[in-house]
C-alpha cells in the first residue's frame, strides 16, 4: 500500500504537545490524545469516524482524553479499540502490546509492529508501519528531534538501548514524535557538537519554521542520526566535549548518554 492513500496530521494541544491523526477516506486513528476536546473538534469539522486509540505510554498528557473519546464514540454508535503497553496502566485499554506484536486497522489499510522502549517510562512503546513506500514511526516520549525523553522511570542503559533500536530502522523512517521540542533540543546539541554544519543547517531550518508557525515534525532517521546527540554518543567529538560535564571519564557510548542526558536536564 502507497503512503500517500493515508494522512497523518498534528492535532495540537496543551502547550507543545501533537496528538496525530492517521486518516484514510473519513476514517481516523488517533496516536496519543491527552485532550478530548482538540479531537472532537477536529474529527467533527473534519467529518471522520475515529476507529482506534494508540498510546504509547501512561503519562497523562497521551492519555487525558481517552475517557472521553469512548464515550463519545458509544454515543455516536462506532466501534472503538483502544491498544496499548501490556506493561502500562491505561486507562479503557482493549488490546495490550508488546514487542514485535502487530496491530491490524484494516479500515485504514495499515499494520504497525509494536516496539519496547523503556526508559522515559517503563513500559514505554512505539508504533511502526513499514509496509509503506516510506515507513512511518509513533515513538512518543522516546526519540524527538534533536533529542531524547526524559527518565522518569528507566535507566540510562535501556533508554541508551531503546534509541539504538530506534536508530537502526530505515533511513527513510518518518518520525512521529508528540512534542514540538526541536528548537530547544537543537540549542543543547550545538552546545555539545558546534561544528556539526548538518545540525547547524537544521537548526537554522527549524528556527524559520518556528517563526512561521509550522511544526518541525515529522523528522526521519536519517536526520536524526546526522543531528541527535543521543544518538551519536559514539562519535568522538561529542564524547571529547561532554567530558566537560562529566563526574568520570566518558570511554564508551553509554557513558557519554548518561552525561549529557543528565546535562541535558539542567540545560
Amino acid at each position: 500500500m502507497s503512503l500517500t492513500s493515508i494522512k497523518v496530521t498534528p492535532i495540537k494541544a496543551f502547550s507543545d504537545n501533537y496528538i496525530w491523526a492517521i486518516i484514510n477516506k473519513n476514517v481516523a486513528t488517533l496516536v496519543d490524545p491527552g485532550d478530548a476536546t482538540v479531537c472532537i473538534e477536529f474529527l467533527e469539522k473534519n467529518k471522520l469516524t475515529l476507529n482506534a486509540i494508540l498510546i504509547t505510554h501512561h503519562h497523562s498528557d497521551h492519555t487525558g482524553g481517552i475517557a472521553e473519546l469512548v464515550d463519545y464514540c458509544q454515543q455516536k454508535q462506532w466501534s472503538l479499540t483502544v491498544y496499548g503497553p501490556a506493561n502500562e496502566n491505561i486507562p479503557h485499554c482493549d488490546i495490550k502490546l508488546k514487542e514485535n506484536d502487530t496491530v491490524v486497522l484494516e479500515q485504514l489499510h495499515i499494520d504497525f509492529k509494536i516496539i519496547d522502549l523503556p526508559g522515559h517510562t517503563a513500559g514505554h512503546i512505539a508504533y511502526f508501519a513499514n509496509k509503506q513506500i516510506t515507513p512511518i514511526l509513533f515513538c512518543g516520549d522516546t526519540l524527538f528531534s534533536g533529542g531524547c525523553g526524559r527518565l522518569f522511570e528507566g535507566s540510562p542503559e535501556q533508554m541508551l538501548n531503546s534509541l539504538t533500536k530506534l536508530a537502526n530502522l530505515p533511513e527513510n523512517t518518518l518520525v512521529y514524535c508528540t512534542h514540538e521540542y526541536t528548537q530547544a533540543n537543537l540549542s543543547f546539541a550545538l552546545t555539545i557538537e558546534p561544528s556539526n554544519q548538518a545540525l547547524v543547517n537544521y537548526y537554522n531550518n527549524v528556527n524559520e519554521l518556528r517563526s512561521k508557525g509550522h511544526a518541525t515534525i515529522p523528522s526521519t532517521i536519517q536526520l536524526e542520526k546526522q543531528i541527535n546527540p543521543f544518538l551519536r554518543c559514539h562519535e568522538q567529538s561529542i564524547q571529547t566535549n561532554a567530558q566537560q560535564f562529566a563526574t568520570n571519564t566518558n570511554t564508551t557510548a553509554q557513558d557519554t548518554f548518561t552525561t549529557i542526558r543528565r546535562w541535558k536536564d539542567q540545560f
